[in-house]
């Protein structure tokens, strides 16, 4: 049914699932109908078949695992979210002992591993290795595009495929905080543009905070409320974290925002927020329970960083949130050539007898377009210079130059 059905409830189904029973029976043996299922289960907490929960839930391989982590896992496709490892810890570990107990009467194991096993406490340390624990939504999000334009989109997702990427996780933070950092500094210079959202300052304002959709992948920024606001001062009550079942965290977390923390804004205090605004604000470091004021950046950019000797790509951001837009900057922005065209003029230059002190005129050309019009081509800032070395074209990226190197050596030559 996993494989190949619905969850339908209804004979048509009954009548191909038995069907299909009966060729599964006659094809494969039941050691390897146990293992296509071992291998599709859900196990709870976003996990399918063992060896992803048995990573996800305990760090480990599925050869690495004891028998009560094993037996942790045999108990779970019954119902797996009653038997969450934290939620609903004192019925997984039941269940879990039950499952040892089985293993014991079916000589599985010895009665001496059965007591091991049972008294070994029940801890699930949950992998924390999504693609924004290193920032990387956009390069994971790219690798995923890759895989289904080679492979198609049912291999990506049935097809029991082992990526390996380039990724220099330590590389890909610093890319995400320098290109951040840029966005934030410029966007921040143009001004305060006003709060995300608003809800009533008064009551219970975790609740409606709580609400408040907010970008995942910007953190330590948090969303907050503005409780009250003076010239000296605002509170805020940060937002609450949301438990599993979709409860929210009783625990209120508030902290100050000081006149400091919105000193780009050029504004005082009070004329920067009204109780009720909602906005995102980032912790001061070493001060506890201060905060200063962010804005998310209209602007937006992208950040490569390859090895040059292999074409790995080490790290890439896309743009300033990956939550806020999926669209990679980067590698499906179409954008002009602009002058990054000119190093390949001047390196063909070089394949073909000139050096960097050869002399090029820095002057006005028009070039006959062959349809009576003229071309006449100028410098950024509008001056000619007269003659100048190949270097110096280069490096201050210049038109003229460019142009009548380019009609020198003949565009079928750089191209």
């Amino acid at each position: 049914k996993n494989f190949f059905l619905t969850r339908d409830q209804t004979v048509e189904r009954k009548i191909r699932e038995a069907l299909l029973a009966f060729r599964l029976e006659a094809t494969f043996s039941k050691d390897k109908i146990l293992e296509l299922y071992m291998n599709q289960i859900f196990l709870g907490s976003g996990n399918y078949g063992v060896a992803a929960a048995a990573l996800n839930y305990f760090g480990k391989s599925v050869h690495e695992l004891s028998i009560s982590e094993a037996a942790y896992l045999a108990a779970l496709p019954k119902a797996p979210s009653n038997y969450h490892p934290i939620n609903h810890r004192e019925a997984a570990l039941g269940r879990r002992n039950y499952v040892i107990d089985r293993m014991l009467e079916n000589g599985y194991i010895s009665r001496e591993d059965a007591q091991v096993a049972r008294a070994e406490p029940l801890v699930a340390t949950f992998r924390q290795l999504s693609p924004n624990a290193y920032a990387a939504g956009f390069f994971a999000e790219e690798v995923r595009r890759e895989i289904v334009d080679r492979y198609g989109n049912k291999k990506l997702l049935e097809g029991g495929l082992s990526v390996r990427s380039p990724l220099d996780p330590r590389m890909q933070v610093l890319a995400r905080k320098s290109l951040s950092d840029g966005l934030v500094r410029y966007d921040e210079a143009r001004g305060w543009r006003g709060a995300q959202d608003r809800i009533p300052p008064t009551g219970d304002w975790g609740i409606p905070l709580a609400e408040v959709q907010g970008l995942t992948d910007v953190a330590p920024w948090r969303l907050a409320v503005i409780l009250d606001v003076t010239n000296t001062e605002a509170r805020i009550g940060l937002q609450p974290t949301r438990l599993s079942g979709g409860q929210v965290d009783r625990k209120r977390e508030t902290g100050i925002i000081p006149p400091e923390g919105v000193r780009w804004t050029n504004r005082p205090l009070a004329r920067v927020f009204n109780p009720g605004d909602v906005v995102y604000v980032e912790p001061i470091a070493g001060q506890a329970g201060r905060y200063r004021l962010r804005q998310v950046p209209e602007i937006s950019g992208a950040l490569v960083a390859m090895d040059p000797h292999t074409g790995r790509v080490k790290a890439m951001v896309g743009g300033f949130s990956f939550d806020k837009s999926e669209f990679n900057r980067a590698t499906q922005a179409l954008r002009q050539v602009g002058s990054s065209f000119k190093p390949f003029v001047y390196a063909t230059a070089l394949d073909n007898g000139y050096t960097p002190s050869s002399i090029i005129l820095d002057e006005p050309i028009e070039l006959d377009q062959g349809n009576g019009e003229i071309w006449r081509p100028e410098n950024y800032d509008g001056k000619p210079t007269g003659p100048r070395t190949l270097r110096y074209g280069v490096e201050q990226s210049k038109n003229l130059m460019t142009v009548r190197l380019a009609r020198d050596l003949g565009m079928p030559l750089v191209a």
